[in-house]
């Protein structure tokens, strides 16, 4: 790590490079918000906003579980319980005539309601109330090199099922007349999404992690004319955002992960004037 701090400091003519936490949580805003940019556009293409809202909310339970078990890291439960909490909800969703935003709203609510009643017991509800907000400022090396795994894997899974998840989003009839195996495509997504949620919620909070993820992609579809367009500036508007929301909130000393989602809704409403021009 401390090749790239040297690099870093090379190359960046600003103060607040000179602290190490600075550049920790730069190096793990570069590897998350182009995730969060890329996993927005089918997040938003799928109606899933409310989805990935509910993905965060349970992230509480998934707390809870840890501490219930004794686990030392709790990221550990977070995600194991995120992934089954996110593919019950696929599952019912596509069981059930009741509209999708209802089962979602009925498992959110009720995981965050248990997540509460467990850490609230004992009274320790306050120890982990800091996943709320999140700091990013707090991150280690060791968290960044688990971010930079993942990312890695996600680029892989999604060069295999981009193209299939893009027809499923379009017309869920036609990709399965094509052979695609529509459920299969739309849990693996769940699992990304879910994953990539709870790694991120210590950093970025439980409160704004939604927006993080879906304001980039909602900003780009108000501009973009293509799905090419559409990816590749999400995850460039994802990136900016992070950044300048990252560095502004160090000069202001604001919360970093509500920065950035401050800026990125700036630029959604940018994007929307012009688009209605």
């Amino acid at each position: 790590m401390q090749t790239i701090y040297n690099i870093m400091e090379a190359i960046i003519p600003f103060s607040f490079i000179k602290f190490d936490f600075m550049k920790n949580a730069l190096l793990a805003t570069i590897l998350l918000t182009p995730l969060f940019g890329m996993l927005g556009t089918m997040a938003v293409n799928n109606k899933m906003a409310f989805f990935s809202d509910a993905l965060g909310h349970s992230a509480l339970t998934g707390i809870a579980i840890g501490v219930i078990l004794g686990t030392k890291n709790v990221i550990i439960s977070m995600i194991i319980f995120g992934i089954i909490f996110g593919l019950a909800i696929r599952k019912v969703k596509s069981n059930t005539k009741t509209s999708s935003d209802t089962v979602i709203s009925v498992f959110s609510s009720t995981s965050i309601a248990l997540g509460i009643v467990i850490l609230s017991k004992s009274g320790g509800f306050a120890k982990y109330s800091s996943y709320l907000i999140g700091d990013i400022l707090t991150i280690s090396p060791a968290d960044i090199k688990i971010m930079a795994i993942f990312l890695i894997v996600v680029y892989i899974i999604w060069y295999f099922i981009y193209n299939q998840l893009l027809l499923l989003s379009i017309n869920p009839s036609l990709s399965a007349s094509r052979g695609i195996r529509n459920a299969l495509i739309e849990n693996i997504f769940v699992v990304t999404i879910a994953i990539a949620v709870m790694i991120s919620i210590k950093q970025i909070g439980i409160l704004t992690i939604n927006s993080l993820l879906i304001l980039p992609a909602a900003a780009t579809r108000n501009i973009c004319s293509n799905s090419k367009q559409y990816h590749i500036i999400s995850t460039v508007i994802a990136l900016v955002c992070g950044i300048a929301g990252l560095v502004i909130s160090f000069y202001a000393g604001t919360a970093a992960g509500a920065t950035m989602v401050l800026i990125a809704a700036a630029v959604y409403f940018i994007t929307y004037l012009k688009s209605n021009k």
